[in-house]
């Protein structure tokens, strides 16, 4: 049975995902307020800094979603978020998302921290459907999903609207029989 108030660390080759820490709400503020993240998680309105501070400091007491921070192994820098939400303990079903800052991006990093974040969901969580939306104008983050094994299961028509155009969303999932084909993650796992 799942138990997110547990909120562990996990250890990957290139990203450390772990419980969040006071210092990393300035990196995900600032990535909050970046005009390319706006865009690509269709946030429409930015939040105030004390709004962000007062939202990651309560996501290690939270006992129905886990939230961890990434962080990078090569400077310890915090590079992103890692989220399974939407909890449904009947379904035993939840969703996922990312969210990488600038310095964060084009490296693998989003692929492999979502690669851990599934992977405990699955091993460790025993949870049966992991899902996720993106939007159309995202392929990096498409691809990635991809590659850890996510697979299209419909398109949302004119989901988003965006800067004078609509934008659809696509709905993809991944079930637990289809995660060892993958083969089991290669991340060592500490409980916070």
């Amino acid at each position: 049975m799942a138990d997110f108030s547990l909120k562990p660390t996990l250890t990957g080759a290139s990203v450390v995902l772990r419980p969040f820490r006071p210092g990393d709400v300035e990196a995900l503020g600032e990535a909050l307020r970046d005009t390319e993240v706006s865009r690509l998680t269709g946030t429409h309105t930015a939040l105030a800094d004390d709004v962000v501070r007062a939202w990651y400091a309560t996501r290690n007491e939270q006992p129905d979603r886990l939230d961890l921070a990434i962080e990078d192994r090569g400077s310890g820098a915090c590079v992103g978020e890692a989220v399974l939400n939407e909890w449904s303990p009947a379904c035993r079903s939840c969703n996922v998302r990312i969210l990488m800052t600038a310095p964060g991006r084009g490296r693998g990093l989003g692929t492999e921290a979502t690669r851990l974040i599934v992977g405990y969901g699955f091993e460790r969580l025993s949870l049966h459907r992991i899902s996720l939306g993106v939007y159309a104008f995202n392929p990096r983050a498409r691809r990635a999903y991809e590659k850890v094994g996510f697979v299209t299961e419909g398109v949302l028509r004119d989901a988003l609207y965006w800067d004078g155009t609509w934008v659809d969303a696509i709905a993809m999932s991944m079930l637990a029989p289809e995660w060892p084909r993958l083969g089991p993650t290669d991340a060592s796992v500490a409980r916070g």
